[in-house]
C-alpha cells in the first residue's frame, strides 16, 4: 500500500497542480523564445546596426546565447534553495524574475537612442532570464512529478514540458500576428516591443494560479526526515555537495541525454528562421506559419510520449528521438531548400515529433534519478550545465557555419554528431520507470546514489 507521501493526490488537486506547472512554465518559455525569435528577426538591426545582416544576426544570437551561460547558475542557486525551503516558494520567485526582465526588455531604448548601452543593457536582462529559466524547469517538473504516482508519472510530469511548445506557440503566433498586421517599418520601430510588454500581464495569471497550490507532500517528508537527522547527527550535507558525491554518474546521464534534445531544438526552432530566409528564400511569415503549426503538434504529442514512456520505460522512448532526429537532418535540410510551405512545414513537425519523443520522458526521467534531498539540485544542474554546451551556441554554431560554408551538410552532421552522444548516454543508464519517489533508503545509506543500484531495487532515499 502507498503512503500517504506517495498516494496519487485526488484527481481535482492533481490537475490543478499539473495546471499551475503548465501555466507558468509557457509564461518563462514564451519569455524566452520571445527573445530567440526577435533576435532572429529584428535585433539584429535595432542593437547592432553597423555590422552587415549575418553578423549582425551571429551577434544578436551571442546575447541568446549568454541566457544560457546564467541557467547553471540558476540551477545552483534555485536547486540549493527548492532543496531547502520547497519547490512552490523559487517556482514564484522564478516567475517574477523571468517577467520582470522580459518587461523591461519592452522599454529597453535601441542603439539608434543610446549607442552601445542599449545592447549590454540587453545583455544583462537575457541574464536574468536565464537565471530564472535556470531555476524553473526543475522546480515545475518535480512538483508534478512529487505529487504523481510512479504508474502514471510520464504522463502528468509531461504536461510542464508541453509549456516550451505553448510558450513557442504564443511567442511565434503574437510575432506572426504581428508582422501580418503590421509594416516592417512599424514592427521594427515599435511593434516588437508588444509581446514583450505583454508579459507583465501573463507573469500575474501565473502568479495567480502557482500561489493556490500546495508544496509537494513527497518533500514535506523528506524534510521531517531531514530535520530528524540534522538533530542526531547535528549536520545536514548541501544538496549540491550530495549530488555530486553520491549522484555524478546521474549529472552526467542527464547532461548527455540532453545534448540532442536541446540542439535540435533550436536548430528546427531558432536558426531556421534565419536558414529558410536567407538560404532557401522563404518569406519571414511563412517560415513563422510553419514553426507556429509544428508547435501546436508539438505540444499534442508530447504527453503521448510521456504516456508511452510509462509503458515501455523512459529510455525506449528517449531513445527513438534521439536517433529519429538525427537520421531526420539531411531530409530536415533537403526539405526547406525546396522553398515550399508544405516542404517546410513537414519538415519542422517531424522534426518536433521527434523532438518530443526525448522532451516528454525527460521530465520523468530526472525526476527519478535523484533522491528528494537533492532532487531539484541534481535535475537542474543535469538539465541545466547541459544547455550551456547545448542550446546556447547551438543557433550561433549553426550561422556560423551557414556563413562559413554555404551549406547545410555541416549543420546537420553537427546535429547528428550530438544525436550520437546522446544515444550512448542514455543507452549507459537505468530505467527508472516504476521507481518510488518517496522510497527510503536502509538507515546505514541515507544518501545513496539512486544510478548506483539496480534497476530493478525500488527502494531510494529521500
Amino acid at each position: 500500500m502507498a503512503s500517504p507521501a506517495t498516494a496519487p493526490p485526488a484527481p481535482g488537486n492533481l490537475k490543478r497542480i499539473v495546471a499551475a506547472s503548465l501555466i507558468g512554465t509557457t509564461i518563462e518559455w514564451y519569455d524566452f523564445f520571445l527573445y530567440g525569435s526577435a533576435a532572429a528577426l529584428v535585433f539584429n538591426k535595432l542593437f547592432f546596426p553597423d555590422s552587415d545582416p549575418l553578423v549582425g544576426t551571429l551577434l544578436s544570437f551571442l546575447t541568446y546565447a549568454v541566457g544560457f551561460a546564467a541557467r547553471p547558475l540558476g540551477a545552483l542557486v534555485f536547486g540549493h534553495y527548492g532543496d531547502r525551503l520547497g519547490r512552490k516558494k523559487l517556482l514564484v520567485l522564478s516567475l517574477l524574475l523571468m517577467g520582470g526582465a522580459t518587461f523591461a526588455i519592452g522599454l529597453l531604448p535601441t542603439h539608434a537612442t543610446i549607442g552601445s548601452a542599449a545592447p549590454l543593457l540587453l545583455t544583462v536582462l537575457r541574464l536574468v532570464q536565464g537565471f530564472a529559466l535556470g531555476g524553473e524547469w526543475g522546480g515545475a517538473v518535480l512538483l508534478v512529478s512529487e505529487h504523481g504516482d510512479a504508474r502514471r508519472r510520464g504522463f502528468w510530469a509531461s504536461w510542464p514540458q508541453t509549456g516550451a511548445p505553448a510558450g513557442q506557440l504564443l511567442a511565434t503566433g503574437v510575432l506572426s500576428l504581428l508582422t501580418a498586421v503590421l509594416s516592417d517599418s512599424a514592427f521594427g520601430a515599435w511593434g516588437w516591443r508588444i509581446p514583450f510588454l505583454l508579459s507583465g500581464v501573463l507573469v500575474i495569471v501565473g502568479l495567480w494560479i502557482r500561489l493556490s497550490v500546495d508544496e509537494s507532500p513527497v518533500f514535506k517528508q523528506a524534510l521531517e526526515q531531514a530535520e530528524a537527522r540534522k538533530a542526531d547527527a547535528g549536520t545536514e550535507r548541501m544538496p549540491i555537495v550530495a549530488v555530486l558525491r553520491h549522484h555524478w554518474r546521474d549529472v552526467l546521464v542527464a547532461m548527455g541525454a540532453r545534448m540532442a534534445e536541446n540542439i535540435s531544438y533550436y536548430v528546427i526552432t531558432a536558426f531556421i528562421l534565419v536558414y529558410a530566409t536567407t538560404s532557401a528564400g522563404v518569406s519571414k511569415q511563412t517560415a513563422l506559419n510553419a514553426v507556429l503549426i509544428a508547435s501546436a503538434v508539438h505540444f499534442a504529442v508530447i504527453p503521448a510520449w510521456g504516456a508511452l514512456s510509462d509503458r515501455l520505460g523512459r529510455r525506449p522512448v528517449y531513445l527513438i528521438g534521439a536517433a529519429g532526429v538525427g537520421l531526420w537532418m539531411f531530409p530536415f535540410f533537403a526539405l526547406i531548400d525546396t522553398g515550399g510551405f508544405g516542404s517546410l512545414l513537414l519538415a519542422v513537425t517531424v522534426g518536433l515529433v521527434l523532438h518530443g519523443a526525448m522532451y516528454a520522458p525527460q521530465a520523468a526521467f530526472f525526476s527519478e534519478m535523484f533522491a528528494t534531498r537533492m532532487r531539484y539540485s541534481g535535475a537542474s544542474i543535469g538539465a541545466q550545465f547541459a544547455s550551456v554546451a547545448a542550446g546556447a551556441p547551438a543557433p550561433l554554431i549553426a550561422t556560423a557555419l551557414l556563413a562559413d560554408h554555404g551549406s547545410s551538410t555541416p549543420i546537420a552532421l553537427y546535429v547528428i554528431a550530438a544525436s550520437l552522444l546522446t544515444v550512448v548516454a542514455v543507452a549507459a543508464a537505468k530505467e527508472t520507470r516504476h521507481r518510488d519517489l518517496a522510497d527510503v533508503a536502509p538507515s546505514g545509506d541515507p544518501e545513496g546514489s539512486v544510478g548506483a543500484a539496480p534497476a530493478a531495487q525500488d527502494a531510494r532515499p529521500v
